[in-house]
């Protein structure tokens, strides 16, 4: 069976075309007009996915997202829909816990793409074997797909996760942009070199005092490091 998404936005039409366009692929497909309707759902009923527009009436779309991802019994990948497109809020949508960020209009063949990907690589951490790997001050458990900085865990999104463990499992070597596009979206998903450095500059701010440990090599990409 196909998996189950929520899609969220105060604009009916938007709502009904995302709607036919997903379950004319197989999935299926719940409806909510507001934060508030959309929160007791997620409360009521088990999703898969989470489509989500940030203006929305009452609770927004960044106040949702942080209180689903601030709540340990939600596990869902979030994709916000919006008509913000500058990097500020492209950077608070990906720090508060968003897994991508697909700004209007947009195209259908597009967002499907995403939401393709973003499935294949949940059930795939799902099935990966249980696996650690640690570099102080940060260790990645593989089989439970969390981020520890000091032993503390720390809330990272999908994207961010795959950007981290590229570079922590080859310490020192630099990776391309390429090479972080092909190995967080594949071939199938329209990403930019521009939207990894985006994530980056987010991924950064959650490792706080921590965050020369991926650094920027100029005209190539980045690459992890050990602290002195």
């Amino acid at each position: 069976m196909k998996e189950k998404i929520l899609i969220v936005d105060d604009e009916k039409d938007i709502l009904e075309l995302i709607s036919f366009n997903l379950e004319k692929e197989g999935y299926r497909t719940t409806t909510a007009t507001s934060g508030e309707e959309a929160f007791s759902l997620l409360k009521k009923g088990s999703f898969d996915l989470l489509l989500l527009d940030l203006m929305l009436p009452g609770i927004d779309g960044f106040d949702l997202c942080r209180m689903i991802k601030t709540d340990a019994k939600f596990d869902i990948p979030i994709i916000m829909l919006t008509a913000k497109s500058t990097e500020i809020d492209k950077v608070a949508g990906l720090e508060i816990g968003a897994d991508y960020y697909i700004t209007k209009p947009f195209s259908i063949r597009e967002l499907l793409a995403v939401i393709k990907a973003i499935l294949r690589r949940r059930n795939n951490h799902k099935e990966q074997d249980k696996e650690i790997i640690e570099i102080d001050p940060v260790k990645i458990h593989t089989g439970k797909h969390e981020v520890y900085l000091k032993n503390k865990p720390i809330n990272v999104t999908i994207v961010e996760y795959k950007i981290l463990y590229e570079l922590i499992k080859r310490p020192g070597w630099v990776l391309s942009r390429t090479q972080l596009i092909d190995a967080t979206r594949g071939e199938d998903i329209i990403i930019t070199e521009r939207t990894i450095d985006v994530h980056i500059v987010s991924l950064r701010k959650k490792l706080g005092k921590y965050a020369d440990i991926i650094d920027t090599v100029r005209g190539v990409g980045y690459k992890f490091k050990e602290l002195d």
